[in-house]
Order: C-alpha cells, then sequence, then structure tokens
C-alpha cells in the first residue's frame, strides 16, 4: 500500500489544491509515482475522463502535475451546485441525485464505504498519495458527519499538513484556534504547519513562528511566497474571475468578454486564450461592459435557464443580441450554445421543469433529457464561414458534460455544424454545435485548448479590427506551457518548505500516533 500525506487547510481558499499539485510534482520529480486523492469536492469546474467519468477539476490538475492519466477513483463524490441551496450528488462520475444541504448532511454517510474503495485501489496502485481536505475541517457543527477531513486521514492512517493564508491576515490566530478545536486525538494526526501567500522578508515572522509552534507544538516547515503561476484554480475562488473589466476604449489589442454567469462552469475553457498574448480577456457581468468587445463567449452553467433569465433581466441578453446584430462574433459552449437557440424546454424538471425562450440567434432547440451525457471527444472543425473561417479543419479535443440534446428547429434548413467529432466511450462519429454569421455554438469543453486553435482565433479577431498581428506573440505549446509551470511550483515550494522533514514525515506514517 502506498505512503501518504495529507493537506489540510484552516479555511477555504488557502491554497490546499495547488500546494497538493506541488508536492505531487515534486515526488513524481524525485522518481516516485504518485497520485491526488480528495474525497469529495464541491466545484462546478469538472472534467470527463477517458472512460466518460466526471470528476473535479482540480484532482485533474494534480494528476498533470503527477504525470498520470486523471481517473475516477481521484475524486469519488463531487457536488455541483444547482442553486443557492441544492448540489447535484456526482457518485464515482455518474450522477446518483440531487439533494439540499440538509439531506445531503444526512445521507453523506451512506458513501464512506465507497470512498474507502477508490482510497484503496489507489493505494495498491502507487507509491505515494496525496490527500487534500475540503474548507476547514475544524466545523464542529460538521464534525459528526465528516467525509473528506480527519475522516480520510485516520481512515487512511495519513499525517496531516495544516495550511493558513497569511495574506487574508490573522495567520496565526487561524492556526491557533484550528488546534484548538481539533479534538486531543485529531491534533496528533498534524505533524506540521505551512504558511502560504506570503509577501515580504521572512525574517520579519521569526519571532511568530516561533511562538506559534510553541503554543501549539507543532513546527512550522514553511513560509511559501505569494506567487502568480498559469495553474487552473478551483472555479469559486478564481482570481482572475475578480479581475475588473477595464473601462473605456480598448487599450489597442482584441478584447474577449466571457459572460460571467452567476451559475457559471468550466471556466478553464478559456485558459488557452488567457495564455495569448496581445488579447484581452475579460470576465463581463455588466452589459455596458460589451461595447467595446471584439468576440463574446457565453460559457457553460450549471443551470442554463436560471442563468439565461438572469442574462435578460440585467440587459446581456439584448447587449449579445446587438454585439451579433454588427456582425461581431459570439461563440457559446456547453450551455451558452444551449442558450444560443431558440428554445429550451425541460420536461424532465433538470433544472425546475418549465420552458423558456432562447436568445434567438442559432436555428436550434434543447430539450433536457433524463441523464447526463458525459464523453471525451476528438475530431476537427468542419468549413466555418465568416471570421473564423481559418479554423476550418483544424484538428480539436476535449470533452462534454450537459443535460439534454440540441437539434434543429423544426423545418429549418439553415443550419450548419460546427464540427465532426467521435465519441471516445460508444466510438462513434458525430456532428457538434451549429453556427450562422458569426454566431457559433458547441458543446466541446476544451475547444481552444488543442495546439494553435488560440492564436488562430485571435489572429482572425485582429484581421477583424484591421490590426497588425506579430504571430511569433501566440505560438505556445499549450502541453509545454504547463509542464513549465507544474515545473516552476515545483521549485517555489521545494525553496520555501522543508522537504527533508516532509519525507520524514511520510515515512513514518502514523506510527507514533
Amino acid at each position: 500500500m502506498a505512503k501518504s500525506i495529507m493537506i489540510q487547510g484552516t479555511a477555504s481558499n488557502v491554497g490546499k489544491s495547488i500546494i497538493t499539485a506541488g508536492l505531487c510534482r515534486i515526488f513524481r520529480q524525485d522518481g516516485y509515482t504518485v497520485a491526488p486523492f480528495k474525497s469529495q469536492n464541491m466545484a462546478l469546474n469538472s472534467f470527463i475522463t477517458k472512460e466518460g467519468l466526471e470528476i473535479g477539476r482540480a484532482q485533474v490538475v494534480q494528476a498533470e502535475a503527477a504525470g498520470i492519466e486523471p481517473e475516477v477513483d481521484m475524486n469519488p463524490v463531487l457536488l455541483k451546485p444547482t442553486g443557492d441551496s441544492k448540489s447535484q450528488v456526482v457518485v464515482r462520475g455518474k450522477v446518483w441525485t440531487e439533494l439540499n444541504a440538509v439531506d445531503y448532511y444526512r445521507f453523506k454517510q451512506g458513501l464512506t464505504p465507497m470512498v474507502k474503495e477508490s482510497y484503496e485501489r489507489l493505494s495498491s496502485k502507487f507509491d505515494i498519495i496525496v490527500l487534500e481536505g475540503a474548507g476547514s475541517p475544524t466545523e464542529i457543527n460538521l464534525r459528526d458527519n465528516d467525509i473528506v477531513n480527519m475522516f480520510m486521514a485516520r481512515l487512511a492512517s495519513c499525517p496531516v499538513l495544516l495550511i493558513a493564508d497569511i495574506d487574508r491576515g490573522g495567520v496565526f490566530a487561524s492556526l491557533a484556534g484550528t488546534m484548538l478545536l481539533f479534538t486531543e486525538a485529531e491534533r496528533a494526526y498534524v505533524k506540521g504547519f505551512l504558511i502560504n501567500k506570503f509577501r515580504g522578508d521572512k525574517a520579519l515572522l521569526a519571532d511568530g513562528l516561533r511562538q506559534i509552534s510553541e503554543i501549539t507544538e507543532k513546527p512550522v516547515l514553511g513560509v511559501v511566497p505569494y506567487f502568480r503561476l498559469d495553474i487552473d484554480d478551483e472555479d469559486s475562488q478564481s482570481e482572475r474571475l475578480e479581475r475588473r473589466p477595464e473601462s473605456g476604449a480598448d487599450s489597442g489589442v482584441p478584447k474577449i468578454a466571457v459572460l460571467r454567469l452567476p451559475r457559471m462552469s468550466n471556466y478553464t475553457d478559456f485558459s488557452a486564450l488567457n495564455r495569448q498574448a496581445g488579447v484581452s480577456v475579460q470576465y463581463c457581468a455588466a452589459a455596458g461592459d460589451l461595447d467595446t468587445a471584439s468576440l463574446v463567449i457565453i460559457p457553460g452553467t450549471k443551470n442554463t435557464m436560471l442563468d439565461l433569465d438572469w442574462m435578460r433581466k440585467n440587459g446581456l441578453e439584448k447587449a449579445v443580441k446587438k454585439h451579433a446584430a454588427a456582425g461581431k462574433p459570439v461563440f457559446g459552449i456547453c450551455g451558452g450554445y444551449q442558450m444560443l437557440g431558440r428554445r429550451i424546454a425541460d420536461p424532465v424538471n433538470a433544472e425546475g421543469g418549465g420552458e423558456i425562450e432562447g436568445i434567438g440567434l442559432l436555428p436550434v432547440e434543447t430539450v433536457f433529457e433524463p441523464g447526463k451525457y458525459r464523453t471525451r471527444v476528438s475530431g476537427k472543425f468542419l468549413t466555418l464561414d465568416g471570421i473564423f473561417n481559418p479554423l476550418s479543419g483544424m484538428e480539436i479535443e476535449g470533452y462534454e458534460v450537459h443535460m439534454g440534446s440540441t437539434k434543429p428547429c423544426d423545418g429549418e434548413t439553415a443550419y450548419t455544424p460546427v464540427a465532426l467529432l467521435k465519441d471516445s466511450v460508444s466510438g462513434a462519429e458525430i456532428t457538434d454545435g451549429a453556427y450562422r454569421g458569426a454566431v457559433y455554438g458547441s458543446y466541446v469543453h476544451g475547444i481552444f485548448d488543442a495546439e494553435n486553435i488560440a492564436s488562430v482565433v485571435v489572429k482572425a479577431l485582429y484581421n477583424a479590427n484591421g490590426l497588425e498581428y506579430d504571430c511569433t506573440l501566440s505560438e505556445i505549446s499549450i502541453k509545454r506551457h504547463k509542464e513549465n509551470q507544474y515545473d516552476m511550483l515545483a521549485n517555489i515550494l521545494r525553496d520555501s518548505i522543508d522537504m527533508d522533514a516532509v519525507y520524514r514525515i511520510l515515512d513514518d506514517g502514523m506510527l507514533n500516533h
């Protein structure tokens, strides 16, 4: 069985996912086979494995850092919020049910045998497992039904490193308070602290580090500096979504406006565009933010009908129509594609039932059906007219995860698919999406990720705006770029964490417990 170590945090968004990814990379560099594990994740950013199963995107990033193929055992329970108080519960990659918070709290203990099986399968195949906790491990009102924090530490007999975020303030109080709220038995699992997101001279922390170690009787194993790397982060906490759109005129480069829907999912679809030099990618929630956009993208969403209603009420639908009427491109992905059609119907109550009129820019309609379509796909763009004609014939790959199917409206003949794809699960060839004029829709998440797709999109926007494009700006190998980012992350952690102590903790496990 594998050795294991667990990363827990004093709160959400303290850096658990990124530190887990960095440790996976370090262990891989040091010659070990390593896998990430998070028994329960809550995220709208999901991914489809090669078997057609759905897991949280954070575990995919960690698997990439470990140099392995993502698999469903890395994240056996995924919660995807569908509203303010309900979540779709995905168990071992398949939709199990939809529950409110109270009902899930009551029933989640029934998932523990499956969580245990997933962990043991991983543990039998790898040298090291790096486990990640969720939120705070000391929510005392939720402790009895925990399946992700100290429950997993006990189950895996796994030592814990506790992370705190100094950038948000109160770092020593958060460490001391968390240790206070642990039971005596739980405190024994914590073998040391990591302080994350530090800005400044570490010498200024020396006295505080000494005192917190004396107070808690636990060592501080590292102070990780604040850094920015191009590594996908958790959707609910992504800093890139918080950046304010530029006001006034463009800064001389094309602007891509991604609508920041309230229930937006899979925002990583736009990471490849974010990596391109010479273009501005902005997440916009106000109609006026679209005035200077060269391209508007409507992303995926966990509730298409509610988010379309939100767009309608705040003027974004009208702004999208105005943008399209000016001949400027609009691209919808997954739920965004569904919105661009003429009608969305929900006879199976997948999103609350009923039906809603779509934006009407594409001659298609969507009907929700029982079950969720999940698969990896690969193929190519068909011949496209208009601004994105240069994409014609280019190879693409990605995944689909959606409720319902989208088809041409009755009697509609002006319907042209965007791509021809192969379903990796069934092996069937399928057409995907639709376009008319400068309005495009597709179900493929990751449609911009394949080599050179993003740079061709940016070049097309330059041409449409009468701007001269420097082709050297955007020639980026996405795979090589990701590998470089993971190596840089590993270097940062090696420089700031006592890895000799981490290896001793890993080797000792809980033998002294």
